[in-house]
């Protein structure tokens, strides 16, 4: 826990960014009968029926501190899928930066081994030599500022039906432009020093006699 706070408590450094990560599954769903369109005092009304139209994941970056955030949508979250989410990251997004801190959960394909699954070994080498990983402990994603970013993406752009993966890409576009447009930023507050006086109960208990 410490270890990802303190990452939080660094200064801006717009050649070595701090990027937090994330992935979820979406629901997508369609309607069995049309909306009622909305009316001058009334909204929308939609019916209490839908139709399940598969799932897609979706994967979210945000940069905190200079306000900046990428979606993408994919029908799969394989290995191959978050290998190929790091090379765009590293190669379309911070082409110049020499490294980028990267705070995610340790699920089992959030891995550097990952990239060697997916490219070469001289081209996976060269994209794990410019991430530093930095996971979230277990049963500790609140630490992750992705989760922020996903709860304010799920109020402003996903609670309502989208009923295919193109969709949700096309509306997530739309989202993160305007979100981007606006530089939201979120400030972290909570120190490692915070932790220490609140969370005492997580921290190991030593004998005071010192035995």
């Amino acid at each position: 826990m410490e270890d990802v706070l303190d990452i939080y408590e660094q200064p801006y450094n717009p050649g070595i960014p701090v990027v937090c990560m994330d992935e979820k599954p979406y629901q997508c769903l369609g309607e069995t009968r049309a909306p009622l369109p909305m009316r001058l005092g009334n909204n929308l009304k939609i019916d209490s029926e839908y139709i399940r139209e598969g799932t897609c994941s979706i994967f979210i970056f945000t940069e905190p501190l200079r306000g900046w955030r990428r979606c993408s949508v994919r029908k799969t979250r394989t290995a191959a899928d978050w290998a190929e989410e790091m090379k765009y990251l590293l190669t379309s997004c911070y082409p110049d930066s020499e490294k980028i801190i990267l705070v995610m959960d340790n699920l089992n394909t959030h891995a550097v081994s990952s990239l060697y699954k997916k490219y070469p070994a001289q081209e996976a080498r060269s994209y794990a030599k410019r991430l530093e990983i930095h996971y979230t402990p277990k049963h500790g994603s609140w630490l992750n500022i992705a989760e922020i970013e996903w709860n304010v993406m799920t109020r402003q752009c996903l609670a309502r039906r989208l009923d295919s993966p193109e969709k949700v890409q096309k509306e997530l576009e739309a989202w993160e432009k305007m979100r981007n447009d606006e530089c939201g930023k979120v400030i972290w507050h909570f120190t490692a020093e915070n932790a220490r006086n609140k969370l005492i109960s997580l921290y190991p208990k030593f004998d005071s006699s010192g035995e």
